[in-house]
């Protein structure tokens, strides 16, 4: 089954990461697609993936304002690991998942000779060239008049190294790969892999493994260990020439056998540490090598010199990899750990509730004081009520997920919530003032998601005035006919929301309530409406109250029965 991911490396859904497998999926902005993009740029069916022959293929849906990908407009295109995709203001990189096997390749196709194998004697002709500011550049103004063109090919090669380093990828291994292949492309090898050492172990393994098309390289890759080990010993590139006419090559040498006739290996040399080698080479069959006579040697000592630059920006990109790992590990850990400190708070004091309302239960059942037991049930009640609703927002906003459309009513949907906290805002001594649109077309939305959105922020309203003398919250739904939305609002007469507070109001675990918010109920009721394709509006004045609108496109027509991410969303 073929798998990738599109991971959004820029945009407002910045972070979230789509799975991709053997269904089609479409890309838009509409609530229909499996991969909702929420740019106003982006059409409501703007692009679509489908696979074919194993590969994934993007094809613009005739969108408004095209499908890029690196770049380029496109229609229809196979799709590559790399590949970074943009509609309207936002870009996804696409990753093909890498199987175990292919993974496991590079250790199957190298065989790291040891240094007592007779045929790992390969003769070091070029030696000596370490990474410093000169590896590139020659060292008078004569050499540089005689080779200009090699001068401006390496300096192109470096810049393609570079763009490959600077772009973003989901493993080391595959920015390595595409590393190995342009160095082939340019030295014209047949193959060649990468070498690298355990940061903690210091022993020395295959990661990558890659031969030219076309070449003749078959079977297994055999690296010379002393070569490896000198080069990692001195820090220093070398390179063997003609190993046919090398008296170290006696016939049936495992070395001869398998046909090198040149070979480089360079160190990857990073800022405080040798990281590892690239090894490359030439192999020809034995046969062919009689007959060629011992022809000149490809592997010269400018091919060399630029190697060792890339094996420089190999090494820095590792570094900068394990750097990127070591930083996401350690912000990973002190998201985790303020997550279960908040959390942790929470269910502190609603269990410190239950246990309130246990005591006294059990207080009344040994006085047989019926009143007391009532009390403490409802103390019991209400905070069961709370551990409730905080799982579910932390289940809602915890994954991805495609809402469940069903043709109902939205006045329907709202009065359930207002008759749930009727005895709350009555507790709270609030008037919950509700005024059904009786206009309200029926329509396509996910009834419980809106359900748990508008219940989060009504109980946010009833809280800002809670006690207030007078205090009211209005809940209306409407719908606007030119944008073909509907809306639902949710006000009161509270103190309002300061405007610094305001752009932060949707982030998790920021609260206005203090002790008495979880920071997730916002965050949540934002997360459904833009399933929804649409959004909360805030507006409010210190002093003068707050508006919370909910509002998402009206969605007048169903999918086909056999292809559910073709619905066809009525344009605003």
């Amino acid at each position: 089954m073929a798998q990738a991911t599109l991971l959004v490396i820029q945009g407002i859904e910045q972070g979230t990461r789509f799975e991709l497998d053997d269904a089609d999926v479409g890309i838009g902005r509409g609530v229909h697609n499996a991969v909702r993009i929420h740019d106003t740029e982006v059409s409501r069916t703007h692009a679509s993936i489908a696979v074919e022959g194993g590969s994934f293929v993007l094809a613009d849906q005739h969108s408004s304002n095209g499908t890029f990908l690196n770049g380029q407009p496109v229609r229809s295109v196979r799709l590559r690991d790399g590949d970074q995709i943009q509609l309207g203001r936002t870009i996804l990189l696409f990753s093909q998942a890498i199987s175990d096997d292919e993974s496991a390749m590079a250790a199957h196709r190298i065989d790291l000779l040891a240094t007592s194998d007779p045929g790992d004697k390969l003769a070091i002709v070029g030696q000596g060239l370490q990474h410093d500011s000169q590896t590139l550049r020659p060292q008078s103004p004569d050499e540089l008049a005689r080779q200009p063109g090699q001068t401006l090919t390496d300096l192109q090669v470096l810049y393609r190294i570079t763009e490959e380093v600077a772009r973003p990828s989901t493993s080391l291994d595959q920015l390595l790969g595409r590393i190995l292949e342009i160095t082939i492309d340019v030295t014209r090898a047949d193959r060649g892999c990468i070498l690298l050492q355990n940061p903690t172990s210091g022993e020395l393994s295959p990661h990558v493994f890659a031969d030219r098309r076309g070449s003749v390289s078959g079977g297994k890759m055999p690296v010379s260990r002393s070569i490896v080990d000198y080069v990692l010993q001195n820090g220093q590139g070398v390179r063997t020439s003609d190993a046919r006419h090398d008296a170290r090559f006696a016939p049936g040498q495992s070395i001869l056998q398998a046909g090198i006739r040149e070979a480089i290996c360079v160190p990857m040399q990073g800022r405080h540490e040798l990281l590892g080698v690239i090894y490359i080479d030439i192999t020809t069959p034995p046969e062919r090598v009689i007959i060629e006579g011992g022809s000149a040697g490809k592997l010269n000592e400018d091919l060399l010199r630029l190697v060792v630059a890339i094996g420089r920006q190999a090494a820095l990109a590792v570094e900068d990899n394990r750097y990127q790992q070591a930083l996401v590990k350690a912000e990973r850990l002190a998201a985790i750990g303020q997550t279960i400190t908040t959390l942790s708070h929470h269910i502190k004091n609603i269990l410190q509730g239950v246990r309130g309302g246990s005591y006294l239960i059990d207080m009344g059942l040994n006085d047989h004081n019926e009143a007391l037991v009532r009390k403490g049930w409802g103390i019991v009640e209400k905070n069961q009520d709370k551990i409730y609703n905080l799982v579910l927002d932390m289940l809602t906003f915890s994954k991805e997920r495609k809402p469940v459309l069903q043709r109902a009513d939205v006045n329907t949907t709202v009065t359930e919530v207002c008759e749930l906290m009727q005895a709350r805002a009555a507790e709270c001594g609030v008037k919950l003032d509700w005024q059904p649109d009786p206009d309200l077309p029926p329509t396509l939305f996910d009834p419980e998601g809106i359900h748990r959105a508008v219940l989060n922020i009504v109980t946010n309203a009833i809280d800002a005035v809670d006690s207030l003398e007078g205090g009211t919250v209005h809940v209306r739904t409407g719908h606007d006919p030119q944008t073909r939305s509907v809306f639902i609002s949710i006000a009161d007469n509270g103190a309002g929301i300061p405007a610094a507070q305001i752009p932060l109001l949707f982030s998790l675990f920021e609260s206005t309530k203090g002790a008495h918010g979880t920071g997730i109920g916002l965050s949540v009721s934002q997360k459904i409406l833009r399933e929804h394709g649409g959004g909360v509006v805030v507006d409010s004045t210190e002093g003068q109250g707050a508006r919370f609108t909910l509002e998402w496109p009206i969605i007048d027509e169903e999918p086909p029965l056999d292809s559910p991410n073709t619905r066809t969303m009525v344009p605003l």
